[in-house]
């Protein structure tokens, strides 16, 4: 069984709302960040740093202020986000680990990288709540994930060691040479197994791609409740803000803990003019964000770490 100290229960009250319930703003994408800012690679390769710090402040500003939490990556967005008092007293702070992109292996695995330097005690250092780990995993295919499970057996035991809270999140991938429509077969029993390798290894709180259907979101449920009753929660994976909604409410319905969300919100609404971004943020991304709120405050019943609904069907 696998609970919470006291020390990161406190953490994980603060990455949540007064209901509970998650509500993290995940902004710590470097290269897909410059993607949406730039569509030449020239240009893209031409955005420093600075300007993606400048661009995660902003979405801090307008969104993480009316969320409980933000994720940030340990690059652009710190120290910059504390020492300038961008962030509210009250708003959480999670700082991711993993590096931007992945090696490949010889025989087509994706290789999980950290940001060198970063470690549990740097993440306290700067001023953090928590870190954030993501590897990739194909479940099915144990070859594929030995590299990526050592990252994750390591950093699980470096935030143990400092008693810091650690979120984890795993992507799952398709191969080259595998079928587009085997693969989308595949995807719920990928991310449940996905789960089940998290929570085996010590997880103590999960960011996952949307299981696919509701039997799959209750099926997370019931193994992460059998683990020690861990939270859980959504990830948008960049899906338009319609279908993300959908997903948020399949998944609260079914034992979810909340949303962590990034380019759901704001993928349309950044631009290297900021007086852009910070009007389409207002406009745009608030809305989406206040959407989402509500869906949550809807479908989740706050009876301990997972929503009544999803208890009463993980138990049975």
């Amino acid at each position: 069984m696998t609970k919470l100290t006291t020390a990161e229960m406190r953490g994980y009250q603060q990455i949540c709302g007064s209901d509970g319930a998650m509500m993290v703003i995940a902004c710590d994408q470097r290269g897909g960040m410059r993607s949406l800012l730039a569509k030449d690679p020239a240009e893209q390769a031409a955005i420093s740093d600075k300007v993606l710090g400048d661009t995660k402040a902003d979405i801090a500003r307008f969104l993480a202020s009316k969320a409980s939490c933000v994720l940030v990556d340990p690059i652009c967005a710190v120290p910059a986000l504390v020492d300038d008092r961008v962030l509210q007293r009250d708003t959480a702070l999670l700082i991711g680990l993993d590096a931007s992109g992945w090696d490949t292996s010889p025989e087509g695995y994706r290789l999980s990288k950290l940001v060198p330097g970063i470690s549990a005690r740097r993440v306290r250092q700067l001023g953090a709540t928590g870190g954030k780990i993501m590897v990739y995993l194909r479940s099915d295919r144990d070859a594929a994930n030995v590299h990526n499970i050592e990252i994750l057996k390591r950093c699980i035991e470096d935030f143990a060691h400092e008693d810091l809270l650690l979120v984890v999140e795993f992507l799952t991938y398709k191969f080259d040479d595998e079928d587009d429509a085997d693969y989308k077969a595949r995807l719920p029993s990928l991310i449940v197994g996905g789960s089940r390798i998290c929570l085996d290894l010590g997880s103590k709180v999960l960011k996952i791609p949307y299981p696919g259907s509701s039997d799959a979101c209750a099926e997370v449920t019931r193994l992460a409740v059998a683990a020690g009753d861990v939270p859980w929660a959504v990830l948008s994976a960049g899906v338009d803000h319609e279908t993300f909604l959908a997903q948020v409410e399949d998944a609260m319905r079914n034992g979810a803990s909340g949303v962590i969300a990034g380019r759901s919100l704001w993928k349309d609404c950044i631009s290297l003019d900021r007086s852009v971004t910070r009007d389409r943020l207002e406009s745009v991304a608030v809305p989406r964000l206040r959407e989402i709120q509500a869906v949550i405050t809807t479908h989740f019943k706050g009876a301990g770490s997972h929503g009544a609904d999803g208890r009463q069907r993980a138990n049975g």
